[in-house]
């Protein structure tokens, strides 16, 4: 197994500043923290989130005919759990029935699936994705406290699938962002991903949290896109 070292840039070692003996809170101190965060910060910018979803779905109705404007995808959660993850629609409406036509263009390895230049999503869909947007549904999820803001990203593959070094990911509650957003983004393979969310779970703390939601906003307003 390779060694954090090697998918860490020189210019993101602030992680290893986030040192777990010293942190404040631990345990379910943390997590009632963390929820309270949570539940604080979505609640408070509702008013702007949901003129987004509003706003954004309808470009979605007027540009995309055919197909919903939001679904939901299963995602694996906490103890393996499958929940339904909301997320704006980015792609044609058979976009899973194309999955197949376009297999031998995935650049990652299996179950994981990515394409640069995506011919599956549309226009608007594009800059979603680029801009992070079509995850913002995914603050309902939040609020039913399915997901939280910082954390593992939930997968769309089940945990049959993964490796038994992989099952420490779930663990935790899984998040919106996570370390691999802000360092890695999509181009790490899904084992180097797990080295970093296993990285995030042995530091977890309110402060580490607060630090990741920060990265998140520069790398959204770069437009660096998690997919």
């Amino acid at each position: 197994m390779a060694s954090l070292e090697s998918i860490y840039n020189k210019d993101e070692i602030w992680i290893r500043k986030f040192d777990p003996r010293k942190r404040l809170l631990t345990g379910q101190a943390y997590l009632r923290v963390k929820r309270a965060t949570d539940l604080i910060l979505v609640i408070l910018t509702m008013p702007f989130w949901m003129l987004a979803l509003a706003v954004i779905a309808l470009i979605i109705r007027v540009t995309s005919l055919g197909g919903p404007v939001m679904f939901k995808q299963a995602r694996t959660g906490r103890g393996g759990r499958r929940f339904g993850m909301y997320k704006f629609r980015t792609m044609v409406p058979n976009a899973e029935e194309l999955k197949a036509k376009y297999a031998h263009l995935n650049e990652l390895q299996w179950p994981d699936f990515k394409i640069t230049n995506d011919p599956r999503v549309t226009r608007v869909g594009g800059f979603l994705r680029k801009t992070s947007l079509d995850e913002l549904p995914q603050l309902i999820n939040v609020l039913l406290g399915q997901m939280t803001l910082v954390g593992p990203r939930p997968t769309s593959f089940g945990a049959e699938t993964y490796k038994l070094w992989h099952t420490e990911r779930l663990d935790v509650i899984p998040g919106m962002t996570g370390l691999w957003q802000i360092m890695g983004r999509a181009r790490l393979e899904f084992d180097d991903r797990l080295r970093l969310d296993i990285a995030y779970i042995e530091r977890a703390g309110w402060w580490f949290d607060m630090s990741i939601l920060f990265r998140t906003f520069i790398a959204v307003l770069q437009r660096r896109g998690a997919h």
